[in-house]
């Protein structure tokens, strides 16, 4: 079992890709803050409330100057047939790269269900300041109300 970042930790600086095939980095956004909210699978029901919940924010997010990166192993592809479905617009990045971000942070780690092990995202938010470090962690997210638990930390930071 990996170990979770921790509040101070830097936030290490590896790339994703975004729907578009463009890519993106946690180094494109030093000097702002960032939400980085990791979930196991795109369209599947937490996760799609999850999306949900941060895009109807996202406005709110950017008031408080505060960058929102929702990530998953799915390709760019699906990310991208999910955004269109449930019309999101907190911007989605795939981290399926192995040794990727989520590999990095400990969050995409082994799981157990009914028995059976396998490796699973473990649904994890971050709250990074503008200095790319660590300044929130929420492990083992339960869906509801969580964007707009996450939404008023990022205002008090």
């Amino acid at each position: 079992m990996s170990k979770l970042p921790a509040v101070g930790d830097a936030l290490p600086d590896i790339a994703m890709t975004l729907p578009d095939g463009s890519s993106v980095k946690t180094s494109d956004f030093l000097a702002r803050k960032l939400v980085l909210f990791f979930y196991p699978k795109d369209d599947t029901p937490g996760c799609t409330v999850e999306n949900k919940d941060f895009s109807a924010l996202a406005g709110a997010f950017d008031a408080a100057g505060t960058a929102l990166l929702g990530v998953s192993k799915d390709p760019p592809q699906r990310h991208q047939r999910f955004i269109e479905k449930y019309a999101l617009t907190a911007p989605l990045a795939s981290d399926a790269e192995q040794g990727g971000l989520s590999d990095a942070l400990g969050i995409w780690t082994e799981k157990q269900n009914y028995g059976r092990t396998y490796l699973g995202m473990v649904r994890t938010t971050l709250l990074v300041g503008p200095d790319g470090r660590i300044a929130r962690v929420w492990d083992k997210v339960k869906v509801k109300g969580h964007a707009e638990e996450v939404l008023a930390a990022a205002q008090a930071l």
